[in-house]
Formats: structure tokens, sequence, C-alpha cells
């Protein structure tokens, strides 16, 4: 491999792991501080990618799309954890399990319904459908440099938002202990259902910036739900840091394994989550950071 395709796929690692980032960080925050095991939220990204879609046909804009999306992706969070998910807090896993997978059920019949069973395509928006000549073979996307940028700021408004606001320490609070933070006067439903929503947003605004290179299609939502799992399993459950550093890792070993173990590429994740939990079974970071 030489010096230009080890660049390139380097960037492609990259991006696709601050995209799992955007997925797998909503995932962790709804467990670690709502203790809720959510096998729906692979179906949010799905989600966010057919509502790009549906919109961009619809406006012929993906950043208005985009706008649309999450608009809609925040108020399903707000529906979903006040109808549905708000039940579960005092439930054993076993129904979170047994709910959150109907709801992946629900989800695909309504995608299916909808929008049939093709695999749709999203257009790359005109200023952003050129690349950037790396060398005089090569080239890189552009796109993929924007999804890098926005991706590396909401993790600093991420960040920015659990370590220096107040709705930040509240949300760390509640995760260490809820009850304390009840006694304190502070309403840790309205912070639930801000982190929910918070979560959906996330995992759907992942699809939707995807959908253009990933393309949209039936089953989408599953296979990321797979890898996020693993994002947050090698990051440690709460996590935003060990979660960030988790998908680096994840996104570069998957990228570089389809190149130089092709043979092996559907288990490179997985041996890394293996070596990881020998050393760390703990994951790299035990609570929220």
């Amino acid at each position: 491999m030489d010096l230009n395709i080890f660049l390139i796929q380097f960037l492609n690692g990259i991006q696709y792991g601050l995209l799992l980032f955007l997925v797998a960080s909503g995932l962790t925050l709804i467990f670690g501080i709502m203790g809720i095991i959510n096998l729906a939220h692979g179906s949010f990204y799905m989600v966010g990618a057919y509502l790009a879609f549906a919109f961009t046909r619809a406006t012929g804009n993906l950043g208005l799309a985009i706008l649309l999306g999450l608009a809609a992706a925040v108020v399903l969070g707000l529906v979903l954890e006040r109808a549905l998910i708000r039940v579960l807090y005092q439930r054993d896993h076993l129904y979170q399990v047994l709910l959150t997978y109907g709801l992946i059920l629900v989800f695909e019949e309504l995608r299916s319904v909808l929008f049939g069973n093709d695999v749709h395509g999203v257009p790359i928006p005109q200023w952003l459908s050129y690349s950037i000549p790396l060398t005089d073979t090569l080239s890189y996307p552009v796109y993929r440099v924007a999804i890098s940028g926005v991706c590396v700021a909401l993790v600093a408004g991420m960040y920015y938002l659990i370590n220096r606001t107040r709705l930040g320490m509240m949300i760390r609070a509640g995760a260490s202990n809820r009850e304390m933070v009840q006694s304190l006067g502070i309403n840790i439903k309205l912070i639930y259902t801000a982190v929910f929503a918070l979560g959906v947003a996330l995992a759907a605004f992942a699809g939707m910036i995807a959908a253009p290179i990933a393309s949209v299609f039936p089953g989408m939502g599953n296979q990321i739900l797979i890898i996020s799992f693993v994002v947050v399993v090698i990051g440690g459950i709460g996590s935003i840091t060990g979660t960030l550093l988790s998908a680096l890792l994840i996104g570069l070993a998957d990228t570089f394994g389809q190149v130089l173990l092709p043979e092996l590429a559907g288990m490179t994740v997985y041996l890394v989550m293996a070596l990881m939990l020998l050393w760390r079974p703990q994951g790299m970071f035990r609570k929220s950071a």
C-alpha cells in the first residue's frame, strides 16, 4: 500500500468513525443515563436516511431536507419517550428488549409501506460534488471532508454540552445517582426526555448525512446497530470520550481491514472488540466522561 492509498483509507476510516460516533453516542447516552437497552436505535439511523431521501425529493435541497428531518426526528424522539419509553424506567431489561425490538418491526413495516423495498439514492449537493486532487490519479470527495468537519463540530458541541453546561451537569448527575437528583428538585423525567430526543436526533442526523454516499436501503439500521453496540462496549457504557475513541478505532479497523485482510473483513471489528475486552473488560472508560 503506497502513501496515497494509505492516506485515502485513513481519511475514510476517520470519516466512518466520526459517523459511528454520532450513532453510538446516542446509544450510550440512552443506556448510560436512562438505563434503557434500545434495540431500535439503528432504526432511527434508517429513519433519518429515508427522511433525507423523502425531503430531498420534495424540496430538491439536501440542506433543507436535513433541517426538516432533524425537526421530525426530535418530535419522534419526544413522542416515543413520553408514550412508550417512559414506562420502562423501572422495568426489567427484558421488557426494554421486547418493546424496542417491537419498534424495529414497526419501523421496518412502515418503511416498506411508505417507500417499498428498493434501494434509493440521495444526490450530493452540486457545490459539494467535486473532489480534491491528491495526486495526478487520485482525488478525495469534498462531501466526505464536509461530513468529517460537521461530525467534528458536533463532537466539540457534545463535549461542551456534557462537561461545561448546567444541563450537562444534571445529565452527568442523573447518570450517577438519579434519586439524589430528584431529591434536589430537578425534573429528572424532563432530562430523560431531552436525552432520548437528543439520541434519536443524533442517529437520524447520521443517517441523513450518510445517505448520499451509502444509499438508502432496507435493513440499513440493523447493520449500524450492531457496529454501534461494538463501539459502546469497547468505549465503556455511558462514556462519551470512550465512545469517540472507540468509534475512531473501529472506523479505521474496518476500513483498513477491508483493504489489507479482505477475507476477514467481516470479522475485523469483532476481533478488535475481543482483544480490547481481554485487555479491559469494562471498556476504555467506566463512566461518563
